[in-house]
C-alpha cells in the first residue's frame, strides 16, 4: 500500500505569486544600479582584454609541471598525483635513474609525463599532494586547441608551460 504525503495548502500570498516576483526585480534592479554606476562590468572584449589584472588569488588553473633554477626537473615520478586525480587525468611512466647518476638516491623520475587537459577538472589536489611543489597551477583560463591530440599535454610541453619555480627541492638536497 502505497503512502500518500499530504500537501500543505497555500496562503493567499503564496497563490498569487506577487511577493516572489518583487523580489526578483529588486535583486535586477539593485545589478542595475551597480552597472549603471559602472560597479559592474558586464561585457569583456575577449580577446582585446582579459582577467589577467583581475584574477582572484584563489583561482586554479592549469595544471603544469616547474623545474627548479638549475634547470632540473623536481618531479621524482612518485605517482601521488596520478593516483589522486578524480578524473584520472594523469598518467606518469616512471624510469630508473642510472646507478652511476650522483642523483641515483632518488631512484626514478619520469619517462612520460601526461596530463589530458579535457579530463582535468582543475581541483588542484595534484599540487597539494606533491612533495616537491613540481606541480603547479597556472593563472591561465585560455586553454585551447583544435583536436584531442592537442589536448593531451607531454613532458615537454609541461615543461615549457611552467617554467621555473624557485626553492628547495629535496630530491637534489644531497644531505636527504
Amino acid at each position: 500500500m502505497a503512502y500518500v504525503v499530504p500537501r500543505p495548502n497555500l496562503t493567499w500570498k503564496e497563490k498569487i505569486y506577487l511577493p516572489s516576483i518583487v523580489a526578483g526585480l529588486a535583486i535586477t534592479i539593485k545589478h542595475l544600479k551597480r552597472m549603471l554606476k559602472g560597479e559592474t562590468k558586464v561585457v569583456m572584449q575577449y580577446p582585446e582584454e582579459k582577467w589577467d589584472a583581475h584574477m582572484p588569488e584563489h583561482y586554479r588553473g592549469a595544471p603544469t609541471l616547474v623545474k627548479d633554477e638549475h634547470d632540473r626537473e623536481r618531479c621524482v615520478a612518485c605517482q601521488l598525483c596520478e593516483f589522486i586525480c578524480p578524473p584520472r587525468a594523469i598518467t606518469i611512466t616512471p624510469e630508473e635513474i642510472p646507478a652511476e647518476s650522483k642523483f641515483a638516491k632518488v631512484e626514478k623520475r619520469p619517462k612520460e609525463f601526461e596530463i589530458d587537459m579535457i579530463r582535468c577538472i582543475y581541483c588542484g589536489l595534484c599540487e597539494e599532494v606533491c612533495p616537491e611543489q613540481a606541480i603547479f597551477l597556472r593563472k591561465d583560463y585560455a586553454i585551447t586547441g583544435t583536436t584531442r591530440a592537442e589536448m593531451k599535454h607531454d613532458k615537454a610541453k609541461l615543461y615549457e608551460l611552467g617554467g621555473v619555480m624557485k626553492g628547495l627541492v629535496h630530491k637534489w638536497n644531497p644531505k636527504k
